[in-house]
């Protein structure tokens, strides 16, 4: 009997693995890309790969538009091995071959089944025949007629084919077929061919370089049209993934870092701000209708069709003829095509960091589309001092700009003026790139309100963030000083040390909302105060001496204080006797959750700040937190201790909620 039920057990468990293995996705391009590494081993992964070497041609290549997943019926099989023989269809349009190469990679990773790997070897070797001598590739090879054989950078064609191409000339573990050191070097030609083409195909507007088009005429290299509604034109699209390919290049060229920096000026030109779409869906969920509603300061789209002289967004129907705006062509066109792109946005955040990596400077002759400045003290970038680069910031950009600051001790006061909206301090490094100031209350003397300017870091513009960088106070403990004061809206501080005594850390702002993440915060009373809501994550929050965490404000009728999740709460040797926090104003709010806190923390964790009223409503709180200082059974009465569906409220959708929808990714 006791072997029977290990038997059992044994199968429920085998059971068990093999359902969370079975794949959950329906879309073949879902199947090869969310499935993880060890779904690749299984038998279902193992059927559709038979289906997959079927689809293949002996040319190497695949169709397009099948989902491999699904069943094939013996004369389906019968079909597809005639079918082999053929170049019929073979392209790499919507994603076609190079999707197909990276599930057979993925298979041969778990299973070393050496057809697998002459599949992929076979498609590699189909991808390096199929380019032209220009460099360029067309939508079909061997070539079809039509607008098949134009050199193809629409839906990523020819992005896709470089990246794998790249991955194999760099001899990357991306693939787990490695090919031979013949192809190695095939690639390797084949790759700066093609960097070579992207480069002669941007297109100049009068004289001046841009971005691309979705095609480009394999021998003029000149813009060219595809289907009727498709006409040759500038595309936001397609151009994104063109210029994070040049900008993935390790050590680029004078010529790539040019047309990069081209690229994201006309992005910046292009962007429209005014626009959002809107999308109507029936009851199934299918979408009807897309309309395009004006807004005020929306997130930037781009048009996928834009003029090749005035950059002015089109639109056309299957008449080929150029209408102004979405609504002027047919319902079939307009709901069953991407007219517009985001895609743009990634290209210009992650721009700022490739400028300083590639050593680019900001230009000093037109300010107003500055969106890199570089602050070094050795004199290597743009300025030495922090504020002076504040101040050549421009006022409401549309887009963030980046003040990158080397490593160094900046010695000085800094402010970002309300107007200074969209702006992101990046430092070298959290532990040497340090902002730092000795200002105190008694220093400053100005009144009762003295705390309030004693900031090293001033932040009155909304939309702001900062990482890598150390703020500090270092008057010592000579009352309140604050380090950085935060009086401003949708505010990320990641990965930053902020050190200080008293009032370290001050949160304010009508209904601002305030993120801090993977922070050390240190400080000795109300070293983290004011009436903002602010969520605190993955932060460590470091007493120097026996006294206060908190002290929030939190107006009254406001859904969430300050919030701390999966936080640290640790101590000197000398602060034993630390609480939580204390009311401020006497609706204060502040709630740990899942956090470890040290023995510092008092058993009755909360005082009232000799407010009875607070007693009554403030609101502080924790859930499922752990370590020596969780005592929750000694914990003052008017305390509480959630409930798991009162947690489950503390997202961080519903604390940092705002008009502008996830600025805090």
């Amino acid at each position: 009997m006791i072997q029977l039920k290990k038997y059992i057990v044994l199968f429920l468990f085998v059971c068990s693995f093999g359902a969370k293995a079975q794949n959950t996705y329906k879309n073949w391009s879902d199947i090869i890309r969310k499935n993880d590494a060890a779904w690749f081993g299984t038998a279902e992964a193992k059927s559709i790969a038979e289906n997959v070497l079927l689809y293949q041609r002996n040319i190497g290549g695949w169709p397009k538009n099948i989902q491999m997943q699904h069943e094939l019926t013996e004369q389906q099989k019968k079909d597809l091995t005639r079918l082999k023989k053929t170049s019929e269809e073979t392209t790499t349009d919507n994603g076609a071959t190079c999707q197909e190469m990276l599930f057979m990679s993925k298979m041969y990773a778990q299973v070393k089944d050496e057809r697998y790997a002459a599949s992929f070897l076979n498609g590699l070797d189909y991808l390096l025949k199929a380019q032209y001598a220009n460099g360029g590739w067309p939508q079909f090879y061997p070539l079809k007629k039509g607008y098949y054989t134009h050199i193809t950078y629409n839906d990523d064609s020819m992005v896709n084919i470089l990246n794998i191409i790249k991955e194999v000339a760099n001899e990357t573990d991306y693939y787990s077929i490695k090919p031979s050191k013949e192809i190695i070097e095939k690639s390797k030609k084949a790759f700066n061919k093609g960097i070579d083409c992207i480069l002669k195909t941007q297109y100049k507007q009068k004289g001046v370089l841009t971005a691309w088009c979705a095609q480009h005429d394999e021998v003029t290299l000149l813009p060219a049209n595809a289907r009727a509604f498709e006409l040759a034109s500038l595309s936001g699209y397609e151009s994104t993934k063109i210029v994070l390919l040049l900008m993935s290049i390790d050590k680029p060229s004078r010529e790539i870092v040019t047309a990069v920096k081209s690229a994201v000026e006309w992005f910046d030109k292009t962007k429209i701000t005014n626009l959002e779409e809107k999308r109507v869906l029936n009851d199934a969920g299918k979408v009807v209708d897309k309309k395009m509603i004006m807004v005020q300061n929306g997130a930037p789209i781009w048009a996928r069709f834009m003029d090749l002289e005035t950059n002015e967004p089109f639109f056309c129907d299957r008449d080929g003829i150029k209408k102004k705006s979405l609504d002027q062509i047919g319902s079939e066109r307009r709901n069953g095509y991407s007219w517009y792109s985001d895609a743009p946005r990634e290209v210009l955040k992650k721009f700022p960091d490739w400028a300083v990596k590639n050593g680019t400077k900001v230009g000093t002759a037109d300010k107003k589309n500055v969106t890199l400045i570089t602050v070094a003290q050795d004199g290597s970038g743009d300025f030495t001092k922090i504020q002076d680069a504040v101040y050549a910031t421009p006022a409401f950009p549309y887009e963030k700009v980046t003040i990158y600051i080397k490593n160094g001790i900046y010695n000085e006061k800094v402010q970002i003026p309300e107007c200074n909206t969209n702006l992101v301090l990046r430092g070298e490094s959290k532990e040497n790139t340090i902002v730092s100031f000795d200002d105190n209350f008694s220093k400053i003397n100005l009144g009762r309100n003295s705390t309030f300017y004693t900031s090293t870091l001033l932040v009155e513009g909304d939309d702001f963030s900062a990482s890598n960088l150390t703020i500090r106070n270092t008057s010592g403990d000579n009352g309140q000083a604050v380090a950085l004061s935060v009086v401003a809206n949708r505010v990320k501080i990641f990965n930053c040390i902020l050190l200080g005594n008293q009032d370290t850390l001050y949160l304010s702002g009508k209904e601002a909302k305030q993120y801090f993440k993977d922070c050390y915060i240190e400080g000795t009373t109300d070293f983290i105060f004011g009436g903002a809501t602010a969520l605190f994550e993955n932060c460590t929050i470091h007493s120097i001496k026996s006294s206060y965490v908190t002290a929030a404000s939190t107006p009254e009728g406001t859904a969430f204080g300050f919030v701390f999740k999966n936080c640290k709460l640790t101590a000197d040797a000398k602060a034993t006797d630390v609480y939580l926090g204390r009311p401020w104003r006497i609706y204060a709010k502040t709630v740990f959750i899942e956090c470890e806190m040290g023995k510092q923390i008092k058993p009755e964790g909360w005082e009232n700040w000799s407010k009875p009223d607070a007693e009554k409503n403030a609101f502080y709180a924790e859930y499922n937190c752990k370590g020596e200082g969780f005592q929750p059974g000694k914990r003052v009465a008017w305390s509480h201790q959630l409930q798991k569906t009162e947690a489950e409220k503390y997202t961080i959708e519903n604390i940092l909620q705002d008009k502008i929808e996830n600025w805090y990714l």
